[in-house]
């Protein structure tokens, strides 16, 4: 546990930032030219407004965004002023500096705002591996392609790509972002804090009225009448998902997100997480009050589908343009549990269809409209699997992120390569290939554990079945198989095999509230060892990394895509392949 004085040291260090103004947005954010956003100022007193100055370039804020905003002179309570104006826009590109006094102190910060070209691209498709590692890529290459004498015998759809980068991954607010703050840079161009998403974190009590800024689906549907869908195999309304349409700082207020996704309407949303759209006491529903979310769609004219036998039978005979997918009531179960070991949530849901096919339905939607589309496709557990050190099952839900891949690829193909297609990780984690491991699985294994670890030409090459026609093996519990390992441990049993019955949980609940322990139920595995992890008792799976994540791009604007980027270049490539700035004029 985290002693009161280290949380009071916290607390004072991350209220101490030497500013007497806050402002967001923050200083050297690049804005589109045209896109919304909100303007706060955060005093650290409580002030005069009469004294009060703000201008923008010069001139007074008022005239600038044509709107005086509103004033509080005690917020929450507190005494502590701020001013604020929604829904703003800067439309002439330049450097913008943004002044703010309040009669005794003051402060000065700069913004960029941009322009686009025309636009390039009809379609825009960003597909996210959640916490896909090189580690993850690289494993799903030799179990998916094969490897002899050294040389692959293939290449990943997601690698081979024209165009690639190096993409920086921090917040706001730490060198280490999760899912909601990493895909929200994505979405709105904008960095902010961990757990927030669609808005920059303020100091206010409430997790809604953080200031917002305008995400790349709002953009495209109100500047081109685009369509949108937002794809996964998680929760729809988790982070990665959610910060496609919703603005937050809460992630995981869910009843909240589901209401945001359904005022925003996005064509095509399909994934798990059904939980929420149901109204309490209805079976499986989590919701707080009354509402029926399913019903609502359907009101709203979106066929609702549960099933793959639903969803097949949807794409073979509807001329619908909007559908809604939820085939969980929580995530969806991964590639290696649906094909092949049939566990965790599959007996409770047996018909969930694959990644691939979802991504077949919302193209065919989708294309309908003659306007174009921007769709998001998350592989979503390759993060969770990350988290929990199942590292197989991590990477058998990355050979279905590339299958995804090579479908959307082929289709863009076929229609002569009028789309944008990005693939790129949220976040890393900190994963590495480092050998091999030799053990038959037998009872008793031959070697002690870390003997059994096979390093430089010990490694030699892992001896996985020969993949099926969508690229995996039909086994994992080989002989020789990759020794992936994390640099990120909570205190687990370590058996260094694969997890047959249902995904690892390395830990449980721990004796002291908010703590974790290893999960006993693997302490009588043959050749177990009890690992003391590095990471704070708080913390019951491995966390993410700060390390550049790898993008690689193809389509009309992916040219721009090389070297060393920031992720908010990400929604920049993306506005200026739609050419949304210059839709906006």
């Amino acid at each position: 546990m985290i002693k009161p004085f280290a949380v009071a040291l916290i607390v004072l260090l991350s209220q101490s930032q030497g500013f007497a103004q806050t402002i967001y947005p923050i200083d050297r954010a690049a804005i589109l030219a045209g896109a919304r956003f909100d303007f706060k100022v955060e005093f650290a007193d409580r002030v005069d407004p009469a004294k009060l100055k703000v201008t923008v370039n010069g001139e007074d804020f008022a005239a600038v965004f044509g709107q005086s905003g509103t004033f509080v002179e005690r917020e929450d309570g507190k005494d502590q002023s701020a001013l604020t104006l929604r829904g703003v826009t800067l439309r002439k590109p330049g450097n913008v500096t943004v002044e703010v006094s309040d009669g005794t102190q003051k402060r000065s910060i700069a913004w960029t705002v941009y322009d686009t070209g025309p636009r390039k691209a009809k379609n825009v498709i960003l597909f996210i591996g959640d916490g896909l590692s090189p580690a993850h890529r690289v494993a799903a290459r030799l179990l998916s392609k094969g490897i002899a004498e050294g040389k692959s015998l293939g290449k990943l759809a997601i690698d081979d790509m024209p165009h690639m980068a190096l993409v920086a991954t921090a917040g706001s607010d730490s060198i280490i972002t999760d899912s909601a703050n990493a895909a929200s840079a994505y979405a709105t161009g904008h960095k902010t804090a961990v757990n927030a998403m669609g808005v920059y974190a303020d100091r206010s009590a409430s997790p809604f009225d953080d200031p917002r800024v305008e995400t790349i689906t709002s953009l495209a549907k109100r500047q081109l009448d685009m369509s949108i869908g937002v794809v996964t195999n998680t929760e729809i309304e988790d982070a990665t998902t959610a910060a496609m349409v919703a603005h937050t700082r809460r992630r995981a207020a869910y009843d909240e997100i589901v209401e945001q996704l359904f005022a925003a309407r996005p064509d095509v949303l399909m994934g798990g997480g059904s939980a929420n759209f149901l109204p309490q006491g209805a079976a499986g529903s989590r919701r707080k009050d009354d509402i029926d979310y399913l019903a609502r769609f359907r009101e709203a004219g979106y066929p609702v589908v549960t099933t793959k036998a639903e969803l097949d039978l949807l794409a073979a005979g509807s001329d619908t343009r909007k559908l809604l997918g939820l085939f969980a009531t929580g995530n969806m179960d991964g590639a290696l549990d649906r094909k092949f070991l049939k566990g965790g949530g599959v007996k409770k849901f047996p018909d969930q269809p694959d990644l691939t096919e979802q991504v077949q339905t919302a193209l065919n939607i989708l294309s309908k409209n003659d306007a174009g589309f921007f769709l998001m496709v998350e592989s979503g557990l390759i993060d969770k699997y990350a988290h929990a050190l199942d590292m197989e099952r991590a990477v058998y839900d990355t050979i279905m992120l590339d299958n995804a891949v090579s479908l959307a690829r082929g289709w863009a193909r076929a229609r002569g390569d009028d789309t944008l297609i990005l693939v790129l990780a949220d976040h890393n984690h900190p994963n590495s290939l480092v050998g091999t491991i030799s053990d038959d699985m037998s009872t008793t294994p031959n070697l002690p554990l870390r003997e059994r670890v096979g390093v430089y030409e010990k490694a030699g090459f892992p001896n996985y079945p020969a993949p099926d026609a969508d690229g995996y093996p039909s086994r994992v519990d080989v002989s020789r198989r990759l020794a992936i390992f994390s640099a990120s441990l909570p205190d687990h049993y370590e058996t260094l095999r694969p997890k047959l019955d249902s995904p690892n949980e390395p830990t449980v609940k721990g004796d002291e509230p908010g703590t974790f322990k290893a999960n006993e139920k693997y302490k009588d595995v043959p050749g177990v060892v009890l690992r003391f992890g590095n990471l704070p008792a708080m913390m019951g799976a491995s966390v993410h990394s700060g390390e550049d994540v790898i993008l690689t791009a193809t389509g009309p604007g992916s040219e721009r895509v090389h070297g060393s980027m920031d992720n908010t270049d990400v929604f920049r490539l993306m506005a200026e392949a739609l050419g949304l700035a210059a839709a906006g004029q």
